[in-house]
């Protein structure tokens, strides 16, 4: 699994950054406080029923539902014919989480799904969004995004805001949203869980995605989300604009994010140089992060195995979890046939470097480099993207999907074959309380997972002490020697160097967690003459024979419990513009899919899977199912771009 730490080369850290934060509410302080920190998993991108594309696909699980399941209860997530019900229940609690609804149609879907007294309920396209049909839901669903701008038109308002009031019932929806949240916050001294208000800012002209998840710090919140409404199309620097003026320069205490994801998905838009000053500042307040995988894929960088060719990377790691389109045309599969040519492969040649975040850094030095400024200097976070109400359910081995009915049982290999499980938002904060997460996300202590647990830490700077790996105080040391991820190293004639280690993630009982098998730091740097290059270096662990038994995908082969090391960059130029980030791999697992497959007889990795897969159809035709369901099973690894059953 692969975990992204972000470390930027551009100012000094200082010692207000450094030790404690502050506090913008009322609560009793943790018990559980550490000056050097801990690290706390979560995940800050939450659909439930709140959402148009979750209500249409058969979710009916409330915010309340969301963080019930993060705790580690079970709720009802739909099966795959829309009506029946399976129970779930995640195997380890988060320790935070944001519910993050879409703010556009929050008022329609509301009056839609709540309340048959009112006249909206009754319009046509309400009724269709409340269908069990999966075909009337897909109609009703094409509709929504239609009237969201999400096509070639412009943006209109649902006739549903004509019959009923819909500005009270947004601020219904939106109290309701913040109400989940304060309920679920636990503000003893025990914090055993952390909640923030949030939603999704949802931006997709003719599918190209800008969405961004608005995370505010405490319960001081914008009176109604500010939306692609308000906005337009192509301006979310206007929904930066619009937090100024109705968060951080209108209240004491409010303060918030916004952190864009599925840059992968963006068509090149997500990540403009900025067009004014204006813009390079607030881009650098309100975006200090990006969610680098989710289960619409992985941001980080991109390889095309088939053609051995890399979008401006040579690094075939890159071929990890990526889909082949370049919008959200991605989705548009049912009953295993693609709806939509935006969905089919978009070569290479054709991609938009700066839909990878590794590029985005690069860009970043190049434009700093030239004008002064960085505009973009991003921590990195995963989620899960979640549209069944299911926080952190990320385990490759219990994947249950993230669409509702759409991808639930056996549509999940049927129609959203390309999707990942989703991964974690990890901060490392004093204590799990508002405040200190918020904190460390701003400072960009934070890193990303792709699913599992590993514990990592990262701190750079000149002359750190070599025994770090052996030192019982080694994270204290380090914090007073050096500067962790997220921050800025000032500069320096001496040689610069790493502190990096990694812990396994220790899984639950019965379950253990995978071995871990290297660390590598991947270095991005600028030239005199303003051209960006990047490296891969190997500093811990190496390539292991460890793989899995084909027959039943149990783990053969042993890695580390821990890796560690000091790492000096021989080739550290103090002039020359620089970031670095760890990149922590474990040893290969089966995919989800892969599981999923042998779990219906089809096993990707025997001869015979081709006719496994036809008498498998054969089964879940018989059953209700339509289409090639279990086709994609069998996809040849070495005529695949991107596709592994194997992932590390």
């Amino acid at each position: 699994m692969k975990v992204g730490v972000a470390l930027t080369l551009l100012a000094v850290l200082t010692q207000a950054e450094t030790h404690g934060f502050q506090r913008t509410e009322e609560r009793v302080p943790c018990a559980n406080f550490t000056a050097i920190r801990q690290p706390l998993f979560g995940d800050l991108h939450v659909h439930t029923a709140y959402s148009f594309d979750a209500y249409v696909s058969s979710v009916r699980a409330t915010p309340w539902d969301a963080y019930r399941y993060a705790q580690g209860e079970a709720i009802e997530i739909p099966a795959a014919d829309g009506e029946g019900l399976l129970t779930i229940q995640i195997s380890k609690p988060l320790d935070f989480v944001s519910v993050t609804d879409h703010g556009e149609f929050l008022a329609p879907i509301d009056i839609c799904s709540n309340d048959s007294g009112r006249l909206g309920y009754w319009w046509p396209h309400c009724a269709m969004t409340r269908a069990s049909s999966q075909w009337v839901q897909l109609l009703a669903a094409d509709w929504w995004t239609g009237l969201a701008g999400q096509k070639e038109g412009e943006k209109s308002h649902s006739f549903v805001c004509t019959l009923s009031d819909c500005e009270g019932a947004g601020r219904d929806a939106w109290g309701r949203v913040q109400q989940a949240a304060e309920d679920h916050y636990d503000r003893s001294e025990t914090c055993a869980f952390t909640t923030f208000v949030g939603y999704e800012y949802t931006d997709s002209p003719q599918r190209q995605n800008m969405h961004r998840n608005v995370i505010f710090r405490n319960e001081d919140v914008v009176d109604l989300p500010i939306t692609t409404y308000e906005t337009g199309r192509y301006n979310f620097p206007d929904l930066w604009r619009g937090l100024r003026r109705e968060c951080t320069d209108a209240h004491g205490r409010c303060d918030v994010l916004a952190i864009p994801h599925n840059s992968n998905l963006a068509g090149g838009l997500m990540f403009r140089d900025p067009q004014t000053p204006a813009e390079l500042k607030d881009r650098l307040f309100f975006e200090p992060l990006v969610e680098l995988v989710q289960h619409k894929g992985a941001s980080e960088c991109r390889y095309d195995r088939l053609l051995g060719i890399g979008l401006d990377t040579e690094d075939e790691l890159c071929a990890f979890e990526q889909v082949p389109g370049d919008n959200l045309g991605m989705l548009g599969t049912v009953n295993g046939v693609v709806l939509t040519d935006r969905a089919e492969l978009k070569s290479i040649e054709k991609f938009a470097r700066r839909n990878m975040v590794r590029n985005v850094y690069k860009d970043g030095l190049a434009y700093g480099q030239k004008n002064g400024a960085n505009p973009f200097v991003m921590g990195v976070i995963g989620s899960t993207d979640t549209h069944s109400a299911t926080p952190g359910a990320t385990e490759e081995d219990a994947f249950t999907g993230h669409l509702g009915r759409r991808d639930s049982e056996f549509r999940n290999v049927q129609d959203h074959f390309y999707a990942n499980a989703g991964g974690h938002a990890v901060v490392w904060a004093e204590e799990n309380s508002r405040d200190a997460i918020f904190a460390a996300l701003r400072r960009k202590e934070t890193y990303a997972t792709s699913g599992t647990r590993p514990i990592v830490r990262f701190f750079g700077a000149p002359d750190l002490p070599d025994d770090l790996c052996s030192d019982a105080d080694a994270i204290a040391k380090a914090y007073a020697a050096g500067v962790p991820m997220g921050g800025a190293i000032q500069a320096s004639d001496r040689p610069l160097e790493f502190f990096v280690s990694a812990q396994k993630d220790p899984g639950v009982a019965g379950n253990p967690g995978t071995d871990l098998e290297r660390i590598q730091i991947v270095k991005g740097w600028v030239s005199q003459d303003g051209q960006t290059h990047e490296r891969v270096i190997e500093v811990a662990g190496a390539i292991n024979d460890a793989s899995v038994d084909p027959m039943t995908c149990a783990s053969v082969g042993q890695g580390s419990r821990r890796l560690c090391t000091v790492w000096q960059d021989p080739d550290f130029d103090p002039v020359q513009p620089a970031f670095y980030y760890a990149r922590v791999l474990e040893n290969p697992t089966c995919r989800w899919s892969t599981l999923q497959c042998q779990a219906s007889g089809v096993n990707p990795f025997s001869d015979h899977c081709e006719v496994q897969a036809s008498e498998a159809n054969q089964r879940a035709q018989a059953a209700g199912a339509s289409g090639d369901v279990y086709g994609k099973c069998c996809l040849d690894e070495q005529a695949q771009p991107f596709y592994s059953p194997l992932i590390r």
